[in-house]
């Protein structure tokens, strides 16, 4: 599917995916701080880089105002990554397809990328250098020849140009139709499956850029998820080596001669990301059992009857910690244990226990030399950590090699071919090999029927793919570098698993088969040495022809030299590449990506899940019987166990759970094979119960809905034929642990299903037998828990509801006298407090978080067939209870747990009932509510989403954050905020509540304190927009130096307020046709409605000594003398201010604050000097008055003003002398 890809530089910079249906949309939300390392930058780990995202149905879209990007169709995105603060999305531009693995599973080669700039269009039209899909030796593993890479630099490079040649160097792969992170035995049945959570992280190469995509993906709903997969826009890359041969109809092995249709032969390797780098770069093992050059080769083999072959191995350093120095001279590298045995082992068991569980046992083929003294090192520790791997420390007393998870040979790969014989010798390791290889087995799936000219892809994943044999063992091959010597023992040891598969079918090979697959493996050599010590393979000549000729000679010789050259010269370089694509690097974090729409969406209906959801409760009936191989009771009542006496409440439940063990006699013949005879006896005999109890009842009637066997243990899925309707989904799958994990005598058989809305699954169990045993039960478990996978990946702990039943061969820690004489008192507790399993599961160390109900009932194992007597033979086995039924999920409740008294076996079988409480969804309801949270956040956001148009918001900062602890409101902004209804600013103007009204000038200015005054007081000279005065007549004339008391003024319509003025000697002006000035005036319309009135000043009373003089900043000047006041003189505060008396106020500079600790006022004076009248009392009444302002704060001593008091450019007089007067 061809992608385009378009930009909106305006008003937000936005790139745009298109696809025929839908449109992904990027941008730029908020730029960071950066850091740097090296050539490259990245946002800090505090703050990364945040980008809004969004994914909508086309029509929904308007791309009015986006152009095209880039002229190429993209084929896929590879992710986001940030370099020097820019973030830039990464989509493939040009690829080859290079395979078909089956039908409809192609796979392609990336051979261009390109990186766009999310948030800058700097980088929008620069070409990077031109890089060679086409590998040769005289070319880096980036694609560039050496000649070239001389050339002058740029005057302005790209920034991701180092990135763009490594992934645009034909060494990364993708698929669109089918997961290529995984092998054939672990992908889903059914192909056309394909799921981006089943993705390898081990493997997937752009996992640190494609995670924010991945995040976003996890929080649409189901309907946008999966729109969103079948978009194909996002691509998993892995790195290797991927190749298909066409094997004609005359030459392949299985003859089809009526479809005419050639066979395909196809190799894939998978290079591990998880501890990448190159050759002296990145050596041994980490800490957390990740080993450097770590691949997994699978060869794959499909023919057109529909069968379909595939065999995996890996190689990898050796897992021990070691490191090698570079040097100019081949072969003197100096090697170096850089930890001791005892601090390696953890890690060596980490690794090797990941192997065990994804792949079962392993044989490791040890090909360093026994001669050269760095690699002997090396093997001696290696010998030493497989000695005490905890793999093959078990108390199996049966602990033969042939039996061990863990098996090592050696063997000196350059001693065994340095005879005549050359590299022919190496296939003498065939004879170490051939019993775990025939151990191992391959995986074998049939689709059944031909393949035809006329079929499609789709008829083929129609068809139900079979499973005949599983992969259960895997070889791990290394020798130093894990290239040369290893390609060539690896393909020796694919040669013989097909093989195997051929001379199984009587099939006979041609030898131009062979020569198709040697040339696969040396491809394979070369790409995969290409990538890690820059030059192809050596040995490739002899894996090519099968010998090795003088030119081969020759090729060795230049390529080891040109191993030395990039080694020492050039990894670094490449090495700090990678570690940026994989976001390595110190201080490297990813891009957050957040959906302001959909994110809330999501969570929302998490929170209301009760508005769309309901529950009910069904009952569930669970059975286990170990048969022993016996057949005897196929006629016999099973009522007792599967329809027992229990409450009415149980009776007819909706679904019954039926586990066998040992359903056919486990003899050394039948453990390596299922014979499905025995279990459809079973199935019809306990669907013959169900349906004769169900009569009976009046009831309806049971049906089978699906049933699986793995050898001797079986398990069916009866249900009511009333309830099918709420089931689907279900799902079977098994897993061996017999014989370390090769045998089926001991295992897991597992089925799952989706009951209306909850996730149930019921596993059978038969775990290792033996009294002492426990930690070999203990490991089964964990290998059936942990190895047992469902289609997508599921596990058995990705389900609500878990039931395990089974033959668990858990005993009872006492000896056989102490245990049965307990049993006759009916010392069940006793018995209980010594049984290995309730040991087990209290210590943690088996089944966490399962819970089992009290056991009642006498112990199941072992009696004399036919008999209520416990074991009477000569091995007197000890009673225990070893058939159990364990649970897990809060949504269930066990009502019963007993024993039914069938004699034909050596078991009693065990059954118990529960209550299960299912969740059901109503999808409409759902869709509804979703649709209307959709609107109701889209009219919150407004324009905050990926395709906005309008300008930057601060809200950008918040959107997508979730509340720091559940019940605290999300972080709010000026526009989103939590405590205010939507469309009302957060901003807010104050009013007050009528006309007249003022803010209560005594409230305290801390909102938290106490109080019981009112935020508005009355302010009767506020209702009019007339000064509060009366024009007053002019004052009389004065003498020289009075000091005039303001006379008190009074309105009908205002408080009284008072003032005081100084005025000098000088000639009365009257002006009666100037209009009135009040000092201290209100008016509504000189003020802006959020402004406080404006305050008068505070009358003030002075005394001075006549002729002081006082120095400020050095400057002297006399100061004036006031004069007394007579007492009757006033004068009208509404006076006009005349320059001369504004001159002469002036003169006199505002005295200093009194202190706080001054408790009275008082009229100082000088030491000599007249005496001021005391006006103390007066001016207290006058700032006292009811409604009055409070007095404003006095300006400082040293402060020069512009009003008033105005200096004329001079300093200010010393007031040292001088002492505030204010009112009591």
């Amino acid at each position: 599917m061809s992608i385009r890809i378009l930009r909106r530089d305006h008003t937000h910079r936005a790139i745009a995916l298109i696809t025929p249906s839908h449109a992904l949309i990027f941008r730029h939300s908020v730029p960071t701080t950066q850091g740097s390392f090296g050539s490259f930058q990245v946002p800090s780990s505090a703050s990364a880089n945040k980008c809004m995202v969004e994914f909508s149905i086309l029509e929904s879209v308007d791309l009015n105002d986006y152009k095209p990007l880039s002229p190429l169709p993209v084929q896929g995105t590879l992710g986001l990554i940030t370099i020097n603060n820019d973030v830039f999305i990464c989509v493939v531009t040009g690829a080859t397809q290079v395979a078909t693995v089956r039908p409809g599973e192609a796979v392609q080669r990336i051979d261009a990328v390109e990186f766009h700039c999310l948030n800058s269009t700097d980088y929008d039209d620069i070409t990077s250098d031109e890089v060679s899909p086409y590998l040769t030796d005289t070319s880096s593993q980036d694609g560039l020849e050496y000649a070239y890479q001389n050339r002058r630099e740029l005057a302005f490079e790209h920034p991701c140009s180092a990135l763009k040649k490594l992934l645009s160097g034909g060494t990364f792969y993708y698929s669109v139709g089918f997961d290529l992170t995984n092998r054939l035995q672990d992908r889903s049945i059914d192909a056309s499956t394909f799921d981006i959570d089943t993705l390898d992280d081990g493997f997937l190469w752009n996992s640190y850029m494609i995670r924010p995509i991945v995040e976003f993906r996890s929080r649409l709903g189901d309907q946008e998820r999966d729109a969103f997969d079948l978009s194909r826009m996002l691509t998993s890359a892995i790195r290797g080596f991927v190749q298909t041969i066409t094997v004609p109809a005359s030459t392949s092995p299985f003859k089809t001669p009526r479809t005419g249709l050639p066979s395909t032969l196809t190799l894939i390797s998978r290079l591990s990301c998880r501890r990448a780098g190159t050759r002296f770069n990145a050596r041994g093992i980490d800490d957390d059992g990740n080993v450097a050059n770590f691949v997994e080769s699978e060869t794959v083999f499909w023919s057109p009857s529909g069968l379909c072959f595939s065999y995996a191995q890996v190689r990898g350093s050796v897992p021990i910690f070691w490191e090698q120095a570079t040097g100019l001279l081949p072969n003197q590298q100096k090697i170096q244990a850089t930890r001791s045995p005892e601090a390696t082992q953890p890690a060596f068991d980490k690794h090797f226990e990941a192997l065990e569980v994804k792949y079962g046992a392993i044989h490791v083929l040890n090909l360093l030399s026994e001669s050269k003294p760095g690699e002997v090192d090396l093997t001696s520790g290696y010998r030493y950590h497989v000695r005490h791997s905890s793999l093959n420390n078990t108390d199996d007393k049966d602990n033969s090699p042939d039996h061990q998870l863990l098996r090592e040979t050696e063997y000196d790969f350059h001693a065994e071919t340095r005879g005549s014989s050359g590299y022919e010798a190496a296939s003498m390791i065939r004879h170490l090999i051939q019993n775990s290889a025939g151990g191992f087995g391959y995986f074998l799936s049939d689709h059944g029927g031909n393949w035809t000219n006329s079929g499609s892809a789709d008829m083929y994943h129609q068809q139900r793919s079979i499973v005949i044999l599983q992969q259960e063992g895997i070889f791990r091959t290394n020798c130093l570098d894990c290239l040369d010597r290893t390609n060539l023992i690896q393909t020796i040891v694919s040669q013989m698993a097909v093989e195997s598969f051929f001379s199984s079918r009587s099939e006979r090979v041609a030898p131009d088969f062979w020569m198709r697959h040697s040339t696969l493996w040396a491809d394979n050599g070369d790409s995969l040495s290409k990538i890690y010590a820059g030059t192809g393979a050596l040995k490739s000549s002899f894996t090519r022809h099968g010998k090795m000729s003088i030119a081969g000679a020759i090729a060795d010789a230049r390529k080891s030299a040109t191993r030395m050259y990039i080694n020492n010269f050039a990894d670094k370089g490449r090495q700090n590449t990678i570690d940026v694509l994989l976001g390595r690097l110190m201080g490297q974090t990813p891009v957050h990506l957040f959906d302001p729409i959909n994110d809330f969406v999501t969570s929302e209906l998490k929170k209301r899940a009760v508005e769309y959801s309901s529950t009910k409760t069904i009952h569930i009936l669970v059975g286990t019987f170990n048969l022993n191989g016996k057949t005897s009771g196929i006629n016999e009542d099973l009522s007792s166990w599967l329809c027992p006496n229990v409450g009415a409440s149980q009776q007819q439940p909706e679904v019954v759970a039926v586990g066998f063990q040992e359903i056919v006699e486990l003899s050394p013949q039948q453990i390596m094979s299922t014979d499905p005879a025995r279990r459809q006896m079973w199935e019809k005999a306990v669907a013959r119960t169900l349906n004769q109890n169900a009569a009976k009842a009046g009831s309806e009637e049971y049906v089978l809905l699906r049933s699986g066997q793995l050898v001797g243990a079986a398990l069916a899925i009866f249900v009511r034929s009333s309830v099918i309707r709420d089931i689907k989904n279900v799902e079977g799958s098994v897993k061996k642990t017999g014989m370390s994990g090769m045998a089926g005598n001991k295992g897991a058989v597992a089925i799952r299903m989706d009951f209306a809305n909850t996730q149930i699954c019921f596993v059978t169990a038969h775990l290792a037998a033996g009294f002492s045993d426990y930690e070999e039960r203990n490991r089964d478990y964990k290998t059936i828990n942990h190895g047992l996978r469902f289609q997508r990946n599921r596990s058995i702990d990705d389900h609500d509801t878990v039931i395990w039943l089974g033959d668990f061969n858990y005993r009872i820690g006492l000896g056989d006298e102490r245990v049965r004489k307990l049993i006759h008192v009916g010392d069940l507790d006793s018995l209980y407090e010594n049984d290995q399993l309730n040991l087990q599961m209290v210590a943690g160390l088996t089944f966490p978080f399962y819970s089992e109900s009290r056991i009642t009932f006498m112990p199941t194992y072992k009696y004399d067939n036919g008999t209520d007597n416990y074991d009477t033979s000569e091995k007197a086995r000890i009673p225990a209870w070893c058939d159990r039924i364990l649970r897990k999920g809060s949504n269930l409740r066990q009502i019963c747990y007993n024993t039914a008294p069938l004699q034909f076996s050596d078991h009693r079988p065990v059954y118990a009932t529960f209550q299960c409480t299912v969740s059901i969804v109503n999808e409409q309801l759902k869709k509804r509510l979703s649709q209307d949270i959709y609107e109701h956040r889209r009219l919150e956001v407004r324009g905050s989403t990926a395709n906005t148009k309008t300008g930057d918001t601060d809200d950008e900062d918040l959107i997508g954050y979730d509340p720091i602890a559940p019940g605290l409101p999300p972080a709010s902004s000026d526009r989103q905020r939590w405590w205010l209804d939507n469309g009302l600013p957060a901003r807010s103007i104050i009013e007050a509540p009528g006309v007249g009204f003022g803010l209560n000038p005594h409230k305290s200015s801390n909102p938290f304190t106490p109080t019981e005054e009112p935020d508005w007081v009355k302010c009767p000279r506020a209702e009019t927009k007339k000064a509060c005065t009366r024009v007053m007549p002019p004052p009389p004339e004065r003498s020289k130096g009075t000091l005039l008391k303001a006379q008190t003024l009074s309105s009908s319509s205002g408080p009284e307020c008072g003032a005081l003025l100084v005025i000098n000697d000088g000639p009365t002006h009257q002006s009666t046709n100037r209009p009135t000035t009040r000092i201290g005036q209100f008016s509504p319309e000189n003020v802006s409605r959020n402004r406080a009135p404006p305050i008068p000043k505070k009358p003030i009373q002075l005394t001075f000594k006549a002729g002081r003089r006082s120095s400020v900043s050095g400057e002297s000047r006399d100061c004036p003398e006031p004069q007394h006041v007579s007492d009757g003189a006033t004068v009208s505060s509404s006076v006009s201010a005349t320059p001369r008396l504004i001159q002469e106020i002036s003169k006199f500079p505002p005295p200093p604050r009194r202190l706080a600790t001054t408790s009275e006022h008082r009229p100082l004076t000088s030491d000599k000097g007249p005496k001021v009248p005391n006006l103390g009392n007066t001016l207290s009444k006058l700032g006292d008055r009811e409604g009055c302002p409070p007095l404003p704060p006095r300006r400082s001593t040293n402060e020069r003003t512009d009003g008033l008091i105005d200096g004329g450019g001079e300093d200010m007089p010393n007031m040292a002398s001088w002492e505030p007067l204010r009112p009591r």
